[in-house]
């Protein structure tokens, strides 16, 4: 008798032991697709963006645009009215700005008045819009070097402001204000910028081949 109630013990205790093994290896298997899931991948809410700044106008209507938020260090392609693309960015580390020489990020509107590196591949490393004929290393690490590169592409922003960002002194293209590739990708969604907006470089790339010419680009 004592031999059966014993092993009815071992039993139930094996029993219980499994399924707690079980609970928590599904428990482990949780913790671990979750942290797979990158911050990149939570999009920020646009129309909330929008009524939070207070922007008086109404996105929906703009057939192909592209809208910077310096905030949540995001920007975000439309087409027609609706998010196509939303990617992680850098702004300037100085702040918003368009006084020539502040290497900040200037606001207001913009449009993209040239297009330069196509083909090129990926890190590429441009000087005055050239390619030098280097690759970069790209950093994925958290790493603040002392090189703002540019690379991949370019994306020559203009402004359309005047006394804003367009004229002497807030010129945002006398400013060389691009969207561009960047070596510090391990800096990409906080302000690390002299005053460009850095991107992924997979991430320009694509967008370079999305977007064209006199593209609108709100920064705010």
């Amino acid at each position: 008798m004592s031999d059966n109630i014993l092993y009815n013990y071992i039993e139930r205790t094996n029993v219980i032991f499994n399924i707690f093994r079980d609970l928590s290896l599904a428990i482990f298997c949780i913790i671990i697709l979750s942290s797979c899931v990158s911050m990149s991948q939570i999009k920020p809410d646009l129309e909330g963006i929008i009524n939070k700044k207070d922007l008086s106008f109404k996105f929906r209507e703009y057939n192909s645009f592209i809208f910077v938020d310096v905030d949540s260090q995001a920007l975000f392609l439309l087409k027609k009215g609706t998010v196509h693309k939303y990617y992680k960015i850098s702004t300037s580390v100085y702040g918003t700005g368009n006084k020539e020489n502040s290497l900040m990020t200037p606001l207001g509107i913009h449009k993209v008045s040239e297009k330069i590196g196509d083909n090129l591949p990926l890190g590429a490393i441009l000087k005055g819009r050239v390619w030098t004929g280097g690759i970069a290393n790209i950093i994925t690490k958290y790493i603040d070097t002392d090189e703002d590169l540019v690379t991949s592409r370019i994306l020559w922003l203009e402004g359309t402001e005047e006394g804003l960002n367009k004229g002497p002194g807030i010129d945002s293209k006398s400013r060389y204000i691009y969207i561009h590739g960047t070596a510090e990708e391990g800096l990409i969604g906080q302000p690390a910028s002299d005053g460009c907006i850095r991107m992924y470089n997979d991430d320009v790339i694509e967008l370079f081949t999305l977007v064209p010419l006199d593209t609108e680009v709100w920064i705010y």
